[in-house]
């Protein structure tokens, strides 16, 4: 769930990788001509709120809770790798690995943010471009709490 949330809100990549329509096409009332260059807005769709209720913007797992929606893309809702044919090849070991290190890191550290900050204070703007890098880098502290 924490993972899902966190491909939504903050995708790797905001457009997915350009496709060419092959034939003439009408999708929700839209004409796409033959050889149009379509363009996927993956941060936009994260952040619908026609999907995903007015809380789009917050950072609540709980809404993948149902686990109806999946990161193939078989709704449209939440496509981080596109979807298809066309989707990453590397989704899976991306998946994985994700899974692996944000466990780890929860499951062998407490952490604190610094000077007492609370989390709502975090500043999570993004600078736009290929991939949202965060505009300030986040610092938090790591306790490592599996000593012997």
């Amino acid at each position: 769930m924490v993972v899902k949330e966190s491909l939504r809100l903050h995708p790797v990549a905001s457009f997915l990788i350009p496709h060419e329509s092959m034939k003439d096409v009408v999708v929700n009332g839209y004409f796409i001509p033959n050889k149009s260059r379509i363009l996927v807005n993956t941060w936009s769709m994260g952040r619908d709120l026609n999907i995903w209720s007015e809380n789009a913007e917050e950072f609540l797992p709980e809404r993948f809770m149902d686990g109806k929606i999946d990161l193939r893309g078989h709704h449209f809702e939440l496509i981080p790798f596109g979807s298809g044919r066309r989707g990453c090849p590397g989704m899976q070991l991306a998946l994985v690995t994700m899974r692996l290190v944000l466990s780890q890191l929860i499951h062998s550290f407490d952490w604190e943010l610094p000077d007492g900050m609370l989390p709502h204070e975090l500043d999570m703007t993004e600078i736009f471009g290929l991939s949202l890098p965060r505009a300030n880098h986040l610092l938090a502290k790591p306790t490592y709490r599996l000593l012997e």
